[in-house]
């Protein structure tokens, strides 16, 4: 719990912000642009002049006005804040929001999908949709990945780094509210589409496999449907193994109803097929009598393919990695070539019902993200076959496909109403995410000398054949209220406060098979392609029959839930004309459970239940000492819990990063104290120089520990002591018109540069000291030493030490037009702890280079909006590595390849 003199000071010295009242003042305009962009807007759109003092309404009083340059979403809050607008989002050219956050300061981007503030992972980030938390898809994460998201549903997005009372406690790095767009205030029409080339992937050699007829749709045509014997051995509780329940016959009978070839056949293709995209977008506001109804619809479809080939190793220190000639040895080490086709379906409808100043607005948001993959490698795994039988060069030859459907359904309904000095906000919203895997199959074939070809006789190490089922189901009801009374005082007051539930359940099964011959394979059918293998004729003839071995590590199934009550009150005053004091606190309860489930009678595993309560106090003070400089401190406690994959007892394998990870249920909440500086200077409209510092500190952070297990390699997961993270950011935003410097006509006369440029700097370590224990997973349920997990001074795993963004832009003033060269990096980052005290894991993200080039053009009356895109420009590479003295693994490494697209929006 939070010490009580914390809870004083931070109390005493810091503020919040009231959402209702000033946040609402953030937000984007309707048609997703970030309000206001004109001079003449934003001096329209500033906040009324307070006067204090005595005799302050006489006409011949001097007049102070401070902020008048600062932008209004950044002065409306009190917090620290970055506001990415829909034009922001529309010059980087990324097509999910994951990519235009890259280029926010202090944000960086892990595996293309998840967001990382201020160098902590995403379990210290929270996402939310127009306010409102959305559940993930993600067996590995509660925290939605951000790639779901195309930046065409999106209208604009705040990045909030200092903690404020009206969000969740669960904060470390940041919040990322995402706002979709509603009513525009002019109707609109636009279809598009686009084209893409990968010079790694497009019509380049790839292995791909059959599937069914419409998965480039998105959709499987039933051929990986359970089949009516599984589905019935499914629904008889029972293991599906011979025996009592099942015959040989049965058993026989449900192997046969599986498909083979259309599933397992992995195929060479000489020429895999360009990327392609396409969206429509329309929207219009009707006036029906006093109330105006703003109507929107966007949907999306895009088909794109990448190959990946590299290494993969895993391996230990030959003997005591602190020796000085100690080296890593590889255990696993394989050559890999992986194609996937991911085909996104998205779509956004919103109505919004506007009287005065009362508005209902109704959303509805639907993503379908499918990942289909055939992947093909060579190499020895010494865990899995005897040294003897190792050979120079590759000894497995192993083959895998799979079919992943991610899909997010989410409804809301958000009001918001205002009566003279009352503000009253509601949301409610529900959401629901699926993750469905049919079909997971893989299989190994072991080089034999004596006939001099690969064999899988289904029975030796090194031979195999299997195939899984997996499901996850993800639920969440949120509703919360918020309300604020600006107090008729000389000295502007408001007051807040507010009341949010969520309950977030999810249900995960898996159910996991092997292909086994009761007696053994002669050396013709052990040759044999993996179809003609598990053929029906060889099924029938040498007894191949399919055997579960469900539970064999871990649990095959978990519910899990997070129940959230919270509420909050604060307080916003300006006891000066140049100061606004915010304070508040946030009280929430949590209860958050992992359950094993039973599916075959044995004992489960123990459920994991943390049941807490916080008081979670936090605040800014901002000082506005000059026209367009401003001042921000801020202090706050705030959590991390576990995730629900994080706890629970059951293994899950990573197919990006060949991974298998598993849960350790004696996990618990970390808790975090939060400290922030800010002084921002806007030496002219919409230009800005920025200087933040933070810090934190981290009770009980959640680490990525690489285990060996006998003859498995696992990541698991461990509370580490404690945490420090500081640093600094610096931003820079300047325009420069050409008339500036002379060119009053011509071509370049109504043109200008930009340049927009962010440097964050974090370090970061962990605190172990010689009483200090944690469980691990080798460990639990029992405490060991926590020296014996982690090494005292090393980096949380995914802080990045640098990370900078520089964006050089040449454009119009008065119509689109925009070429924009956009170069980032970051520095090298751990991704998890090295087994058995090996040095850690570590990813070299490096630099990355892209152009966009966009274009408004007329055809026929018709504005055509063109963009160009060049990304990866420098060709970099995925490197993730092992380093012990002179030795090093490769743990993922692959060729990154250059893209390149063309696309066009017409706008009717």
């Amino acid at each position: 719990m939070i010490h009580a003199k914390t809870l004083a000071a931070l109390m005493a010295t810091t503020a919040f912000l009231a959402p209702a009242a000033a946040f609402a003042q953030a937000q984007p305009a309707p048609d997703g642009s970030a309000e206001p962009e004109t001079v003449e807007e934003q001096e329209d759109a500033e906040a009324p002049i307070e006067i204090s003092g005595p005799g302050a309404n006489r006409e011949d009083e001097e007049i102070v006005i401070r902020g008048r340059f600062i932008p209004n979403p950044i002065r409306a809050t009190p917090e620290v804040v970055s506001v990415l607008s829909a034009e922001d989002i529309a010059k980087t050219g990324d097509g999910d929001i994951a990519g235009a956050l890259e280029r926010v300061t202090g944000l960086s981007v892990v595996g293309g999908r998840f967001v990382y503030v201020r160098g902590l992972g995403e379990r210290y980030s929270s996402a939310l949709l127009n306010g409102a938390p959305l559940p993930s898809p993600e067996p590995l994460r509660r925290v939605v990945p951000l790639d779901l998201f195309p930046t065409s549903i999106i209208a604009s997005t705040v990045v909030q780094k200092s903690y404020s009372a009206n969000y969740p406690g669960e904060f470390g790095g940041g919040v990322i509210n995402l706002t979709t767009k509603s009513a525009p205030d002019e109707g609109f029409f636009q279809v598009g589409g686009g084209i893409g080339y990968d010079s790694e992937t497009s019509l380049e050699l790839g292995y791909t496999y059959f599937g069914s007829d419409t998965d480039w749709l998105g959709f499987d045509d039933g051929t990986r449907s359970l089949s009516g014997p599984l589905d019935a051995a499914f629904n008889s509780g029972e293991r599906i193994i011979e025996g009592a329940t099942f015959s040989l016959d049965a058993i026989k009978l449900i192997t046969t109803s599986l498909d083979n070839a259309a599933t397992n056949v992995i195929q060479r293709n000489d020429q895999i097929p360009l990327n392609f995209s396409g969206d429509i977008g329309l929207g219009q506001t009707f006036e029906v009598g006093a109330v105006d109804i703003g109507v929107i619809a966007v949907g999306g479809f895009s088909n794109s393919w990448r190959t990946r080939a590299g290494f993969r190793e895993f391996g230990n220190s030959v003997g005591d990695p602190t020796a000085p000639d100690a080296e890593l040895a590889a255990e696993q080490s394989f050559r890999y070539v992986s194609t996937q086709n991911r085909v996104i379906l998205n779509g956004l409808a919103s109505t919004t019902f506007t009287i005065d100043e009362q508005k209902i607005r109704l959303t509805g948001v639907y993503i379908r993200d499918v990942l289909k993959e055939a992947q093909v490698s060579v190499g020895n795994d010494l865990e899995a076959i005897s040294p003897s039988l190792v050979r120079p060069d590759a000894t497995l030859q192993t083959g895998s496909t799979s079919y992943f459907e991610r899909e997010l359904y989410d409804t809301q309904i958000v009001g918001e109403f205002r009566f003279g000095d009352f503000d009253l906000d509601l949301r409610g919203s529900y959401a629901k995410t699926r993750r469905d895997s049919p079909y997971e199959r893989s299989y190994s074939y072991i080089f034999d000398d004596g006939i001099g070809d690969y064999v899988n006789d289904l029975r030796s190490p090194g031979n195999s054949a299997n195939i899984d089922f997996s499901e996850l189901d993800d639920e969440l009801w949120f509703g919360a209220a918020d309300f604020a009374y600006s107090m008729p005082t000389t000295t502007p007051i408001t007051l807040s406060a507010g009341f949010a539930y969520a309950d977030n359940t999810r249900s995960s099964i898996r159910r996991d098979f092997e292909f086994f011959p009761n007696s053994a394979l002669n050396q013709a059918v052990a040759q044999q392609r993996i179809d003609f293998l598990l053929s029906d004729y060889n099924v029938q003839t040498y007894d191949i029959v399919l055997r579960e071995t469900t539970g064999g590590l871990g649990s095959a199934a978990y519910d899990a839930e997070l129940e959230t009550t919270a509420g909050y009150a604060m307080i916003e005053i300006e006891p000066a004309l140049d100061i606004t004091i915010n304070a508040g606190i946030r009280y929430e309860d949590a209860i958050q459970s992992v359950t094993p489930l039973v599916l075959f009678g044995q004992a489960a595993a123990p459920p994991s239940v943390l049941a807490n309560d916080y008081w979670l106090p936090a605040g800014t003070i901002t000082w506005n000492f000059a026209d367009d400089m401003q001042l921000r401190a801020s202090a706050s406690q705030t959590i991390a819990r576990p995730q629900f994959r994080e706890l629970a007892p059951q293994p899950f394998q990573d197919f990006e990063s060949g991974r298998t990870f598993f849960g350790n249920q004696f996990l618990q909440d970390s808790e975090i104290l939060n400290v922030d500086a800010r002084y921002e200077y806007y030496f002219a409209r919409d230009q800005i120089f920025s200087l933040a510092a933070f810090y934190k500190n981290i009770d009980n952070p959640i680490e990525a520990i690489a285990t060996n297990i006998g003859s498995s390699s696992l990541t698991s997961f461990a509370n580490a002591p404690s945490a420090e993270l500081y640093g600094a950011e610096l931003e820079f935003r300047k325009y420069l018109p050409f008339y500036d410097l002379g060119a009053t006509d011509g071509f370049l006369a109504d043109r200008r540069i930009a340049l927009v440029t962010n440097y964050t700097y974090t370090n970061s370590s962990i605190s172990v000291g010689p009483d200090d224990t944690t469980v691990s997973f080798t460990s639990q349920p029992n405490e060991i030493a926590a020296s014996d997990v982690f090494v005292d001074g090393v980096p949380l795993t995914g802080q990045s030490k640098h990370l900078a963004n520089i964006q050089l832009s040449f454009e119009h003033e008065d119509r689109l037009s925009q070429q924009s060269i956009l170069l980032t990096y970051s520095s090298d980052r751990v991704t998890a702890r090295g087994p058995n005290r090996t040095p850690d894991w570590i990813e070299e993200p490096g630099f990355n280079l892209d152009v966009v080039l966009r274009e408004a053009i007329e055809l026929g009356g018709t504005l055509v909006e063109v963009k160009a895109e060049g990304r990866n420009l420098l060709g970099t590479d995925y490197e993730e590595t092992q380093t012990l003295n002179d030795s090093i693994l490769r743990i993922q490494t692959y060729e990154r390849g250059r893209t390149f697209s063309l696309s066009a929006t017409v706008n009717f």
